[in-house]
């Protein structure tokens, strides 16, 4: 399977105009770099695959979009999911891609990627140890991350439509390569009352907007949240940028709500657009 966006279309395009017969890329979205021949009017990839100049145009034009290779046609990544009524497709970075539901990123990437946004919000609770739950999967690199250290990791994802879109996704592919991280499709909501009690070490909860998952900011899912992790046990939860006028509204609601549900210790991390809470 062949990924490429306009990043790793760019240096092919740069090397055809200074004449070149080879230029260095990546063929699985910035993964791995690899080199490619250039022909007169395509491009052959080590794996015998081939893509014509005019397609590689297409791919850079779309700067927005991520595309498979097949048949030496680019196909887009994106899916219509009935279950929700959104529209789910992998937006390029100069890293990682994101994940786009219905035109909005899953992802901090303005001043940032979201490998390094992963990495924020797994920091303001390391080190990391035991089993973890990670309450919403979406493309996986937070539970890809925590399972570096972790003993297992429960990542719930409740439209199966990106799971699919998580197989196309090559930064994703530790998602079902790795035995530490068992994966669950369902509502989070629903899902965490399946757990015993004290189960978990660590949660990160990562939930959509407000507007999108409102459940998921609830005083019965922090309850939830509360009975499943073990004394002592951190939880991360992403609300949003704090000096968002908007956002600053639901912090205060979920500084208050984790307390009335009997977390001890609760801290602001403005840098990972959260808070932690403590048992």
């Amino acid at each position: 399977m062949l990924a490429l966006s306009h990043y790793q279309v760019s240096p092919i395009l740069q090397a055809i105009k200074q004449g070149k017969d080879s230029a260095l890329t990546s063929s699985d979205l910035g993964v791995r770099e690899i080199e490619v021949a250039i022909l007169p009017d395509k491009i052959i990839f080590p794996d015998s695959s081939e893509i014509r100049f005019e397609t590689l145009n297409e791919i850079f034009d779309e700067k927005n979009g991520c595309f498979l290779l097949q048949n030496c046609a680019a196909k887009k990544i994106q899916m219509y999911s009935e279950t929700t009524g959104r529209f789910y497709s992998l937006c390029p970075t100069e890293q990682s891609p994101t994940l786009l539901v219905s035109g909005k990123t899953m992802h901090r990437i303005v001043g940032t990627n979201p490998t390094l946004d992963t990495k924020s919000k797994i920091k303001t609770i390391t080190p990391i140890r035991g089993r973890v739950l990670d309450t919403c999967m979406g493309l996986g690199y937070t539970a890809i991350e925590a399972s570096k250290t972790a003993d297992e990791v429960v990542t719930i994802e409740f439209d199966k439509m990106v799971e699919e879109i998580c197989h196309l996704n090559p930064w994703s592919e530790e998602l079902f390569s790795n035995s530490k991280i068992k994966r669950r499709i369902g509502n989070s909501f629903e899902e965490i009352k399946t757990f015993d009690e004290n189960y978990f070490d660590f949660i990160i909860h990562d939930p959509p907007m407000f507007a999108l998952a409102g459940e998921l900011y609830s005083e019965e899912f922090y309850r939830e949240a509360f009975r499943v992790l073990k004394k002592r046990g951190k939880m991360f939860h992403y609300i949003g940028n704090p000096e968002s006028k908007t956002v600053s509204i639901i912090f205060q609601s979920v500084l208050r709500k984790l307390k009335e549900v009997g977390f001890q210790k609760i801290y602001v991390r403005g840098e990972a657009f959260g808070v932690v809470a403590r048992k």
